[in-house]
């Protein structure tokens, strides 16, 4: 426990140095305000940059509160998960490459307590940068339109909060075998598109996936409606996250090893 405590300190040191700790959470409180002015100030946008001829009047339909916590997710969903891949690609391949991996475990410190420390400095990183741009977004909606209740935006934001943090695990697991962080990118990546386009196209077959997530939450946050298969979805989710930690610190050993 000593040990664990310890790489985890290292790591946010590691991540202030770096300054993950400025960049991540800036981005996504970006993001957060972004959806809220963009969606208001749209028609005034497209009038000023539009090149239209004179007398031309632009009528866009005002989003409602609800649509635009949908859009702020939805920028996650796209930049957000980018932002997460490049910001820990390299949190085991880089260190191995570079051979730092060599020095911490060449002392009695085990695989376990290497890569849980990892990934629960990410975590806490992901969760807060994560946490900062919806209320900034919350904030925004509040200012410019009707508001939303704190209670539903809370519920959904806590659900929906499980796709970063599961893009984010997946993202120490390819790390903690792929030979570059470029190669980890690629996985990861390639993995959310994956789950991503079979949950939308098999949403029978898959209603449990973690892509069908956002789904979900659409329901949760513009009809409060708790879908039936929500419950299920959420604890095979974090079922899906618990078996990758666990099987992570041996996968990183083997390739130690190897």
């Amino acid at each position: 426990m000593k040990i664990g405590w310890v790489l985890f300190r290292k790591e946010m040191l590691e991540l202030l140095r770096n300054y993950k700790v400025l960049w991540m959470p800036a981005v996504f409180i970006l993001f957060g305000l972004t959806e809220p002015l963009t969606a208001y100030y749209m028609p005034e946008i497209l009038q000023s940059v539009g090149d239209l001829p004179e007398g031309t009047v632009i009528s866009i339909p005002t989003p409602s509160s609800a649509e635009v916590v949908l859009s702020i997710m939805g920028q996650f969903s796209t930049f957000g998960v980018l932002v997460i891949v490049l910001g820990f690609m390299g949190t085991v391949s880089g260190e191995r490459r570079t051979g730092n991996s060599i020095m911490v475990l060449v002392k009695p410190v085990p695989y376990t307590s290497y890569i849980y420390s990892k990934w629960s400095a990410a975590f806490v990183l992901v969760w807060i940068s994560y946490s900062l741009g919806m209320l900034s977004g919350y904030y925004y909606i509040h200012l410019l339109f009707d508001g939303i209740s704190f209670y539903p935006f809370l519920k959904g934001s806590l659900v929906y909060g499980l796709w970063p943090i599961f893009i984010m695990t997946l993202v120490v697991f390819f790390s903690s075998f792929s030979q570059s962080p470029g190669l980890t990118a690629f996985y990861s990546i390639g993995s959310t598109m994956l789950i991503t386009f079979l949950s939308g196209y098999m949403t029978k077959t898959l209603k449990w996936s973690p892509g069908q997530l956002t789904n979900y939450v659409h329901e949760l946050i513009l009809y409060s409606r708790w879908n039936e298969n929500l419950t299920v979805t959420i604890i095979f989710t974090l079922v899906i996250c618990l078996t990758i930690l666990l099987i992570t610190p041996t996968i990183s050993k083997k390739k130690e090893l190897s």
